[in-house]
């Protein structure tokens, strides 16, 4: 059966190893033309990526309630946050592929519906073992979001062009951080956890149908794959082999792990360490995901282009480091008893670097794709959430009462993900000194 939906017919993607962009009358040649061609193509994939934000940030203030209201400990709650990440990366390596062989559109509504379901679950989950398992169900579904709008994008750009409008997607993915904490601790007002799960149903929903009715089609039948789990495999293989490629995901799943150590562990550490109200901490989180969208701006519009991307990538996670070194050292008393607003300062410069390592750790990996960008972005977002699953439940491992945890795993992931950077990427043929 033809399947419904706009649609944005190709030519085969561009084989040389130039950084250019692929110029056919149909895709798209630079970020201004993707602006004037389709704004609103670009305003869903932004909200797609925005599905893990949403997700994981509007639920965060709610973190000490639920501890409370399910009469659960803390590091049992922080498993709905574990469980929520290792959907979405077990989800991304399951959709991807199937996105190369069926198309972008299918999966996506797919995955979407079933989120809708999952996250209705959430809302009535009547304790926090269930409350675990439908998280995981909500992840898995929600990962159709984020590897099939990283899939698009490389079907429609390459070279500067794809790191550019990575940057772009991290302005409007951006927005979600941003409002996710404060419309959660505002709910919070007035309801319980549970009209978080409420909100997040219909904005599930809105999405849906958006996606249903304008989203276009990406890759045209002639460009898909026919092949099985076995040919999936050897393409997935093929990428593996590519040291650059597989040094570019280990430097990103790393860089997520610090991000997702911040995200697990803040809402404790902020309300439950140093007293912040559940609506400081939302709006403090949110001004961290202020930094981090205002550097990806930075990034995509003065840094890349002019400074070579794995360098900027590189200057990102020493900056990490420096932070998390800090942090740490104020967890330990070094500098004597410090409050919120120095932890809260040193937080914002930690997650503000982050935007400059994300996107450009996403477009170096992706310059190396020909084909198959559904299976390399699966690639990419899987080891990314799993590396963050395992992660995020080791900043509980201490209890409530100390942010040293936090600022170990923040240290550690950073310097591996340098350490891969060093050691395992090199500047390629493909322009990314460009």
């Amino acid at each position: 059966m033809p399947e419904r939906g706009p649609s944005i017919p190709h030519q085969s993607p561009d084989t040389t190893t130039t950084p250019t962009t692929r110029h056919t009358p149909t895709t798209v040649p630079s970020l201004p033309a993707a602006r004037r061609i389709g704004l609103l193509v670009t305003l869903i994939l932004g909200s797609l990526t925005a599905t893990p934000p949403l997700a994981m940030d509007m639920y965060l203030p709610a973190l000490p309630e639920v501890t409370r209201s399910l009469s659960a400990p803390a590091a049992t709650v922080q498993l709905t946050l574990t469980a929520c990440l290792a959907g979405m990366a077990l989800g991304q390596i399951v959709v991807g592929p199937m996105s190369d062989k069926w198309g972008r559109r299918r999966p996506l509504l797919a995955g979407l519906a079933v989120y809708v379901v999952a996250t209705a679950l959430c809302a009535v989950a009547p304790n926090v073992e269930l409350l675990v398992a439908f998280r995981l169900v909500q992840g898995l579904a929600g990962a159709a979001g984020i590897v099939i709008a990283r899939a698009v994008v490389r079907d429609l750009y390459d070279g500067v062009a794809m790191a550019r409008f990575f940057s772009t997607l991290m302005l409007i993915s951006g927005v979600a951080p941003v409002v996710a904490p404060l419309i959660g601790g505002q709910i919070l007002r007035v309801t319980d956890w549970r009209g978080v799960f409420v909100v997040l149903v219909v904005v599930g929903v809105v999405l849906g149908v958006v996606v249903w009715a304008r989203l276009p089609e990406t890759l045209p039948v002639e460009e898909r794959h026919a092949g099985g789990v076995g040919d999936t495999l050897r393409a997935m293989r093929g990428l593996l082999a590519d040291r650059a490629f597989t040094g570019y995901m280990l430097v990103g799943g790393f860089a997520f792990a610090s991000l997702f150590a911040y995200v697990a562990a803040s809402p404790f550490v902020m309300q439950e360490i140093y007293g912040a109200s559940a609506q400081t901490f939302s709006l403090l989180f949110g001004l961290n995901s202020i930094g981090l969208v205002v550097v990806g701006q930075i990034n995509g519009k003065i840094l890349v282009g002019r400074v070579r991307m794995d360098r900027v990538l590189g200057l990102g996670l020493v900056v990490v480091i420096a932070a998390a070194t800090v942090l740490l050292l104020m967890s330990l008393g070094v500098f004597g008893e410090v409050g919120l607003g120095p932890v809260a300062a040193v937080l914002f410069v930690l997650m503000s670097a982050m935007g400059i390592s994300l996107p450009n750790t996403q477009a170096l990996a992706l310059m190396r794709v020909k084909k198959s960008a559904g299976s390399a972005s699966a690639l990419l977002g899987t080891s990314s959430f799993l590396i963050g699953a395992v992660a995020s439940p080791l900043v509980g491992i201490a209890g409530e009462d100390t942010a040293v945890p936090m600022a170990v795993v923040q240290l550690v992931a950073a310097v591996v993900a340098l350490g891969f950077l060093v050691t395992l990427c090199r500047p390629s043929a493909k322009g990314e000194d460009s």
